[in-house]
């Protein structure tokens, strides 16, 4: 998938403020962090606010076949190395650019344009080795340690830089953090190498083939030359890719035959990259992909058609999506989910009952399931897969908005505000979730229960920090 200089812009000017946003949100504390100082207690408040951050200004692919999938991926990763002093997590962000990065605390984030772009799960497993390299080896922190002053404010901004990349975001880091912090922020090529070497380790301790690093980075150096773009984004803050390619093959050579020809199977990772070329990819480009008899291609074809509005041409693709692969939860779920959303109430519900059935886990079958028992005048059943969904999710706008929706209809008007104004929060509407927030507070001054307005104040609260100081 090719993007635009315009829109590469766009990603790095949004960066760029992201960048910039930093040192506003969190200003510098009362105590300073000397030489040695960047303790993991204060890695592990970065994170969380770089990660609360990045939720703030970028959208977050929700849907449990991708990004499952990934934390699956990291989880396997993190099963084989060294014990941590802090959990790792990860989230998709949505947005072509091929990027991924991981920042002190343990969080990891990986844009939907990487595993698009990618062929095989090892590649991305790859990168990501690569990435939590960078992290168990303190490398952001050890080298801010070095400086003479630093504050959790400094600390935000250099990490903003590494990680977000991109000549624009780059600059603007340099710009807030200071000349004096402009050395920090891209990692050296000290650091790489180290990165490099404990990420292979990584990748082949988690039983993937050696190959997948190599392999991942010679796609995004070659997906890159061919964008046109002059500073990728991944690339831009991992230097001299060449000279370690060819330094990782030959520590490859090394390694006993029995690891180097390791099979990876990439099957869930081919599902993935389907669904989210259906859903995000160019619909032209799309299609040509799609164009084989299996259940999966059908499927991809059928959400291409619906997205271009072609709803009979969808339905026969969807349906022959079913008739090849009549067992798939996800082919029953997206079948299901098209149905709904063209008003086939009678065709949707048992596609999404048998999705449900066959994927306990897949909580977007549950949602859009929810929804249709809410359309039917079946409310008090749609509550149950409602507050299910929201477990596996807290943090989705479309859920809340649902949900909430459904308690209005149910006359439950408390929790109905409560849930608007976490759809407004987190659809990163101001305005809006004041709005809802107030209305609630009048009504939670009323209740005998208040614990669900206190849990609404809190996030309220966190995500007001950073609207207030930007």
């Amino acid at each position: 998938m090719r993007f635009s200089r315009r829109t590469f812009r766009r990603l790095t000017a949004i960066l760029a403020i992201l960048v910039l946003l930093v040192p506003l949100a969190f200003p510098p504390q009362a105590r300073a962090f000397f030489f040695g100082g960047v303790s993991l207690k204060d890695e592990k408040e970065m994170g969380h606010k770089f990660d609360v951050m990045v939720r703030s200004h970028l959208p977050i692919v929700e849907d449990p076949e991708v990004s499952q999938y990934v934390a699956d991926v990291v989880k396997r990763l993190v099963r084989a190395i060294p014990p941590q002093p802090f959990d790792f997590t990860s989230s998709v962000v949505l947005h072509n650019a091929l990027n991924a990065f991981a920042v002190p605390g343990g969080y990891v984030f990986v844009f939907t344009g990487m595993i698009m772009n990618l062929e095989r799960e090892e590649e991305l497993a790859g990168v990501l080795a690569h990435e939590l390299a960078h992290v168990t080896q303190r490398h952001v922190a050890s080298r801010l340690e070095r400086a003479q002053y630093l504050t959790l404010g400094s600390l935000l901004v250099a990490v903003a830089g590494v990680a977000l990349g991109g000549p624009a975001a780059g600059a603007a880091a340099v710009s807030a953090a200071g000349a004096s912090q402009s050395a920090m922020l891209n990692y050296s090529r000290i650091d790489e190498s180290e990165a490099d070497h404990i990420g292979l380790q990584y990748l082949t301790a988690a039983g993937y083939p050696p190959s997948g690093m190599v392999g991942g980075f010679k796609v995004l150096r070659h997906k890159n030359w061919m964008s046109g773009i002059n500073i990728p984004t991944y690339l831009s803050t991992h230097p001299a890719i060449g000279d370690r390619v060819n330094g990782l093959q030959a520590r490859i050579e090394t390694l006993p035959a029995s690891v180097r020809n390791r099979k990876s199977d990439n099957r869930r990772f081919q599902r993935v990259k389907t669904l989210l070329w259906a859903r995000y990819g160019d619909e032209q480009a799309a299609l040509q992909r799609f164009s084989g008899n299996d259940g999966l291609s059908r499927m991809g074809r059928g959400i291409v058609l619906a997205r271009q509005n072609r709803v009979a041409e969808a339905a026969q693709a969807f349906d022959a999506a079913l008739a090849a692969a009549p067992h798939d939860p996800l082919v029953l779920r997206e079948a299901g989910a098209f149905h709904y959303r063209k008003g086939s109430m009678d065709r949707a519900e048992p596609l999404l009952a048998e999705a449900m059935r066959r994927d306990p886990k897949d909580y977007m079958a549950s949602f859009f399931y929810a929804r249709l028992l809410d359309e039917t005048g079946r409310q008090a059943q749609a509550g149950r897969y409602y507050t299910d969904v929201l477990r596996h999710v807290p943090q989705d706008p479309e859920v809340h908005q649902a949900y909430a929706r459904s308690l209005g209809t149910a006359g439950k008007t408390a929790d109905a505000y409560i849930h608007m104004a976490y759809s407004a929060l987190y659809a990163n509407n101001r305005k809006l979730t004041e709005r809802y927030f107030n209305q609630a507070k009048a009504l939670a001054a009323k209740a005998s229960d208040r614990r669900a307005f206190q849990r609404l104040e809190a996030a309220y609260r966190e995500r007001k920090e950073i609207w207030e100081k930007s």
